[in-house]
């Protein structure tokens, strides 16, 4: 599981990005094409803002599509459930102290983090630091504030 090129995703974000890159292909992409085409009738295009904010939405539109792909060709379909308790790798669940206080994470995919939920990347230095650990070991991570000491409570 460590193919640099890899992104880890669950298989419900796989699902929607294939799903978003499906719209780009089938439906977004032919849309912005047929306002180029309809703006392009207008004539002059030097001076025609519909025909400029349409190339730029394609641009987008193709680039994300490029974007999409690459991710989904590239995917490796990790498992949140069902992970081993006793080393920490990507889709466990983690529960450390930190400060006498306890916090859990998910590490997860670049794709997939969300802070909010504490879904750390597998590519921060807190999801690094993590990765391959054992319950009990304590982990130092440099965050702007300094050195902070993660002692792994348990791994789910």
């Amino acid at each position: 599981m460590n193919n640099v090129n890899s992104h880890y995703l669950t298989q419900k974000k796989f699902d929607t990005l294939k799903a978003e890159a499906k719209e780009l292909k089938n439906q977004t992409i032919p849309a912005i094409a047929k306002r180029i085409d309809s703006a392009k009738q207008m004539g002059d295009l030097s001076e025609n803002a519909e025909y400029h904010a349409a190339r730029e939405e394609m641009a987008w539109a193709q680039s994300r599509l490029k974007e999409l792909g690459r991710i989904l060709d590239n995917a490796e379909i990790i498992s949140i459930e069902n992970k081993s308790k006793d080393i920490v790798d990507i889709g466990s669940k983690v529960v450390v102290e930190i400060n006498n206080k306890e916090r859990e994470y998910t590490i997860v995919g670049a794709q997939e983090a969300d802070p909010a939920e504490r879904k750390i990347s597998n590519e921060s230095p807190l999801g690094r630091a993590f990765l391959g650990r054992t319950r009990g070991e304590s982990v130092q991570v440099e965050v702007p504030s300094g050195v902070q000491v993660y002692k792994i409570v348990s791994i789910n």
